[in-house]
Parts: C-alpha cells; sequence; structure tokens
C-alpha cells in the first residue's frame, strides 16, 4: 500500500532538529536583550528629576558684536504721526443705525470717499457701454 504524501504542517512538525535549532536561537535572543536591556533602555527606568539634573554647565552669554550702520533697525516712528484717530460719532440706539454709523460723518468717511462716482441706478452699466436706450428698459 502507498502511503499518503505528509502535509506541510505535518512536516515542520516531524522536523524535530530544526525546531530544537529554532528554539535554541530564540533562547539566545532573550537572553542577549535581557542583558542589553539596561544599556539600551535603562533611561526609561530612570526617575525623570534624576535625568533632569545633570552635569549641565551654566550658559555664557555671547558677546555682543557691533553690526555696521546698514544692518541696524531704525527706531520705529509712532504711529500718531501717520494715522489720525478723530473721536466717533454717538454710538446709535437701533442694530438698524449700526449699518454705515461712521460714514455719515464727514471727518470719518475718509476712507469711503473715491475720486470715481458710483452709480447703483437701473442702467447704468448699459450706458457706460453705450446701449441704445431701448435694451436698458
Amino acid at each position: 500500500m502507498t502511503q499518503k504524501p505528509l502535509s506541510t504542517a505535518a512536516a515542520e512538525r516531524m522536523n524535530l532538529v530544526a525546531q530544537d535549532e529554532i528554539w535554541k536561537y530564540r533562547l539566545k535572543a532573550e537572553t542577549e536583550a535581557r542583558q542589553n536591556w539596561a544599556q539600551n533602555w535603562g533611561f526609561l527606568a530612570t526617575p525623570l528629576e534624576e535625568l533632569l539634573k545633570g552635569d549641565e554647565e551654566p550658559l555664557t552669554p555671547k558677546p555682543k558684536i557691533e553690526l555696521p550702520e546698514r544692518f541696524r533697525v531704525r527706531p520705529v516712528t509712532p504711529v500718531e504721526k501717520y494715522i489720525k484717530i478723530l473721536p466717533s460719532p454717538p454710538v446709535p440706539k437701533t442694530t438698524q443705525g449700526f449699518i454705515g454709523w461712521r460714514a455719515g460723518v464727514p471727518g470719518l468717511n475718509k476712507g469711503l470717499a473715491h475720486a470715481f462716482e458710483i452709480r447703483i441706478c437701473k442702467g447704468a452699466c448699459a450706458k457706460e457701454l453705450g446701449w441704445p436706450e431701448q435694451g436698458i428698459h
């Protein structure tokens, strides 16, 4: 009678010499890891205070280097020289009054005043483009 061929798993189980070598290798690696752990990972077991206190030398101040005139920072010019802030008008009593409340005061609307005329009427764009009046209405 012919025997059935062994499966790979069964063949691996029967190779006792190879299994023994693998086991020896694992034990050797584990022993080496245990011996080298303190050297490689011992800082994890050290308290934080012991790690922080060290033989640190106090930092010596760096000598000041005199910069050439072109690299020096100029003194800051006060903002008041360039920007004039006028007092605000009284705060509106309603929320509707907040819309454009500073724009109505002549001295405060300088940022809103432009050199061109704003046209928001019906057909303003059509007139600029030169369209006939029949196309506007």
